[in-house]
């Protein structure tokens, strides 16, 4: 790809991710955050007497031997066995330098074991904690992002820390272990050639600490950047048929290449940057190798040293920019880690709008007597979705919400589950403030059937199972035959155990939302909840609908959200709601005397109708 193209559609990836991207995923100068590093290896704690030990006691052997072979070879081998040709302690040495050698093999081979280990329990704990947060979080945190910006974060972000773990923490221990006992023996071989040597260590230092913000802002810029390219295919696949439908084939796939080079780019350039640290290491090491040749070979004519000091120098100082070396390239992955956890940590620490008190109540044998006392909700300060919204439903009523797009019907039925609390008021169950309930004692006396009914992958078994694990074969088969659905089932080729794809794709809406329906009578609940619910079925499953909710609500209190009237004409109660406020309400003979709104909804649906 050329420049010149990369730019133009870079710029043209930019100008759609201002529409559709979330400004919540944003670069952030901050500096290096040891107290985040440090809750980081928080996780590690539940392995440190079992996993950490071994793995440091292994590191320790191996360090040990690594530092002690040198001089060994340097002061005994050749100032010693060497300079008075004693073979005997020669062939000694060479067998203990051997089984050192050997030693250490089996230290670096249970601590690549070990450490292995621990960095995928760490991964899995880590993933695990910030799934089932996520999970718990408040409808208004998934309002503000898309489904692609956590799925990045669950799964890259999470993968991104993976060699931190699995080789960064103990790498990081054992090479400074093994930085610092390199530099006192050199101190204590020669003081002077030692100095000599290490005079380039505080320039490099310098150097180094200059480009750590720089980098650790590029890899931020890698994350967000992989957020946005996760999110834009997450909705690419999701809305394949629509960009097919619009013929915008083309359009999608400019706009994936903008995104797709802003990734690009932005890798390139922090991999750019944190590739400088290995040649200025080396370029430091010849420096230092120049150093050692000429001054060594200086002292040794001046006899302020032997022969075997300055080849174990040659020795530490091969071995000293190593260790050198993979330092930088951890601190690389602690900026990378940094980057990371900086977004985990953002989702761990985010708390529930809707939150559940320490002494809430567990509420096991709920009627469903529902109240709304001088209820006012707002999405947010300019949207107010609900003003002073008082209400009664009693056990066992069904109650029909009508009105148009935004007057307020699915924010009441959010409220009752309690996905949101009010702004101001209280919404009780029972006389009971919702609030004052455990979240799972509401919601498993509570159940919600939407237009846009949600399958997931597995069997048609396991889907109507799904809002009761417990319930057996025969109960799952017995809802299925109450909603009319096991018509359709039989028909299949599996019948209860056949495999449905990804979001129940090889199902007709309508065969989807009576699935849903039989979801809903098993789990057994006292308030239902239908949300549009028969919006998607063909007139000819509806009336089989309409049969099977007699029993589906009998004895339950159901709230139904409807804009086809036909479906609420039996409703106890129809409210009928205009820009968050009731304007009337009773049952369908006493509005349509009443000849109100909902005169007038039911007149121009007829006309409809008849236009047709």
């Amino acid at each position: 790809m050329s420049s010149h193209r990369s730019s133009r559609e870079t710029s043209k990836g930019n100008r759609h991710l201002k529409r559709f991207y979330y400004p919540l995923d944003q670069a952030v100068e901050k500096p290096f955050n040891w107290k985040q590093m440090l809750r980081l290896l928080n996780f590690i704690k539940p392995y440190s007497k079992t996993l950490v030990p071994g793995a440091i006691v292994a590191m320790f052997i191996t360090t040990m031997v690594r530092l002690l072979v040198p001089i060994l070879i340097g002061k005994v081998v050749i100032d010693v066995a060497i300079a008075n040709k004693d073979i005997t302690l020669l062939t000694q040495l060479v067998l203990v330098i051997g089984f050192l050698y050997l030693l250490s093999y089996l230290g670096n081979m249970f601590r690549i074991k070990w450490i292995n280990i621990l960095g995928q329990k760490i991964i899995h704990d880590l993933r695990w904690n910030l799934f089932s947060h996520v999970q718990r979080l408040s409808h208004n945190f998934f309002d503000k992002r898309s489904a692609g910006s956590i799925l990045v974060r669950i799964l890259n972000d999470v993968n991104s820390l993976q060699e931190l773990f699995t080789n960064g923490i103990i790498n990081l221990l054992m090479d400074t272990v093994m930085l610092l006992g390199i530099i006192v023996i050199l101190f204590v071989l020669s003081p002077q050639l030692a100095i000599a040597v290490l005079v380039i260590l505080p320039i490099m230092f310098y150097i180094s600490t200059k480009l750590r913000r720089n980098i650790r802002r590029s890899w931020q810029e890698v994350r967000i950047q992989k957020s946005r390219l996760n999110s834009h295919l997450n909705e690419s696949m999701q809305g394949i048929r629509i960009t097919q439908s619009f013929a915008q084939e083309k359009e999608n796939t400019e706009f994936f290449d903008g995104v797709n080079s802003d990734n690009f780019e932005a890798e390139r350039i922090a991999t750019k940057k944190s590739a400088y640290f290995g040649p200025f290491v080396e370029m430091s090491n010849a420096i230092g190798t120049v150093i050692l040749i000429s001054y060594g070979a200086h002292l040794i004519i001046s006899d302020q040293i032997e022969i075997g000091t300055f080849v174990s120098f040659a020795f530490f100082l091969g071995m000293f920019w190593e260790p050198i070396s993979r330092l930088g390239q951890i601190y690389n992955q602690l900026l990378v880690a940094m980057a990371s956890s900086e977004r985990i940590f953002e989702f761990l620490d985010e708390q529930p709008n809707v939150e559940e008190k320490e002494d809430a109540l567990e509420y096991a044998d709920m009627k469903g007597d529902i109240e709304f006392d001088h209820v006012k909700f707002s999405y947010d300060e300019d949207r107010i979705a609900l003003h002073e919204i008082s209400l009664k439903m009693t056990q066992g009523q069904t109650v029909a919400l009508v009105g148009h797009t935004g007057s307020g019907k699915s924010t009441i039925a959010n409220l009752i589950s309690r996905f949101y609390d009010p702004t101001e008021g209280s919404v009780k169950i029972d006389g009971y403030d919702l609030k004052d309930m455990k979240l799972d004692s509401l919601r498993k006396n509570i159940s919600v059937v939407l237009q846009d009914t949600f399958i997931f992958s597995g069997t048609i078994m396991e889907n109507i199972r799904f809002g009761r694990p417990e319930a057996t074969d025969e109960e799952v088969k017995d809802a299925a035959k109450v909603v009319g659905a096991e018509e359709f089932i039989s028909r299949l080729s599996g019948g209860y155990e056949t495999e449905v794809e990804e979001r129940g794709n090889i199902l007709s809406a309508g065969e989807r939302q009576l699935l849903s329906f039989a979801r809903a009578l098993l789990a057994n609940p006292r308030i239902l909840i239908l949300d549009e619910a028969t919006a998607s079925i063909d007139t000819e499953t509806e009336v089989k609908i309409q049969k099977a909710l007699k029993r589906l609500l009998k004895g339950r209190t159901a709230i139904m959200i409807a804009h086809r009237l036909s479906t609420i004409r039996e409703a106890d109660n129809i409210i009928v709601l205009e820009h968050g406020k009731i304007l009337e309400q009773g049952n369908h003979q006493q509005l349509m005397e009443a000849k109100g709104e909902y005169f007038d909804l039911v007149k121009s649906q007829f006309q409809m109708l008849d236009a047709l």
